[in-house]
């Protein structure tokens, strides 16, 4: 079985995927959903990709004569706001590849992505991580994002001494930057070990949220970091953690990829994210649902992390997550 896999290089995300379905028996062919991982190009993308449309089409027509030639059984786009390719060229793909089924697994909302729903049409299966989506758009059907195998092996790590009682690593948009500097502040008398690693993928990504975003108004140059934490580093810093902080970014419902591995590596939670408490892994021992102020006395800071049900554990795991979207 010959797949096409379409995605951003995210952290170490495709590898990990494709591992999984080598192991699941595809032979996978794997290409950026964007020309260049460098900086300016992906902050363009987000602000207005037209503006680099003759580089895009480039890097679109060198993929094209790499798989023009080639028949796959699967055509598989994961994306969000990183998504260079324009409708046409999604339909080009399309008519290149007939005889092939093709995935789409949408892990941005649509309020903060609407062009994603002029692709929809040329997938036979559409997937979001936004229960709110799924609800306004029938042609998607819901399924949250996944764990690794990295992060079931922490979770089976049994660690008494913490170096850090909480810790963020992620993306600083608006929302989630004023919603984790909250809880930063509100923890660090009681619990000051703290990671804290705001992400920009450009520093022109900052300046135009300093500008364009109230929360964003009196943020320093120097709170943010450009180079994304590599993956080692990342991990080492999950293991050692009691905690994972996260807040859902404006108009999102979906859980972030970050709750679901600290699911997976039996991390407690700290998140704005009030949808929560629909999912099937909930416990307020786990997990807290910030809602601007912090209760030390409440459950989750006086009692132990609560093993789950394994078979729940399991219904998440990026085994579970593409078993799901390749057989349905």
């Amino acid at each position: 079985m010959k797949l096409l896999l379409i995605m951003p290089r995210f952290f170490n995300y495709p590898e990990i995927i494709i591992e999984e379905l080598n192991n699941m028996g595809y032979e996978v062919d794997f290409f950026d959903d964007r020309p260049s991982t460098n900086a300016w190009v992906k902050a363009t993308i987000r602000i207005n990709k037209k503006i680099i449309y003759s580089y895009i089409k480039k890097y679109f027509n060198e993929i094209m004569r790499t798989i023009r030639s080639k028949k796959y059984d699967v055509v598989f786009l994961i994306s969000g706001q990183s998504l260079s390719f324009s409708e046409d060229m999604i339909g080009e793909i399309k008519k290149c590849q007939v005889n092939a089924k093709f995935l789409l697994y949408q892990w941005d909302s649509q309020r903060n992505f609407p062009y994603i729903e002029h692709i929809q049409r040329f997938f036979d299966r559409c997937y979001s991580f936004d229960r709110q989506d799924v609800e306004e758009n029938p042609r998607l059907k819901f399924l949250p994002l996944f764990y690794s195998k990295i992060y079931e092996e922490m979770g089976k790590k049994d660690i008494k001494d913490f170096k850090y009682d909480f810790c963020f690593i992620g993306t600083a948009h608006p929302k989630k930057y004023k919603f984790i500097n909250m809880m930063s502040e509100q923890l660090k008398y009681g619990y000051p070990r703290q990671y804290i690693y705001f992400y920009f993928p450009s520093p022109i990504v900052y300046f135009y949220r300093k500008i364009m975003n109230k929360e964003m108004r009196k943020a320093k140059y120097s709170e943010f970091h450009y180079i994304p934490l590599k993956g080692e580093k990342m991990n080492d810093i999950y293991l050692t953690s009691k905690c994972v902080l996260d807040s859902a970014q404006s108009g999102q419902m979906g859980l972030t990829i970050r709750v679901i591995e600290a699911l997976g590596a039996k991390k407690k939670i700290i998140t704005t994210n009030k949808d929560i408490v629909n999912y099937d892994f909930y416990c307020p021992e786990n997990i807290y649902l910030y809602d601007g102020k912090i209760n030390l006395d409440n459950v989750f800071f006086k009692e132990a992390y609560k093993e789950i049900d394994r078979q729940i554990y399991e219904k998440y795991s990026l085994r579970s997550w593409l078993k799901e979207v390749m057989e349905d």
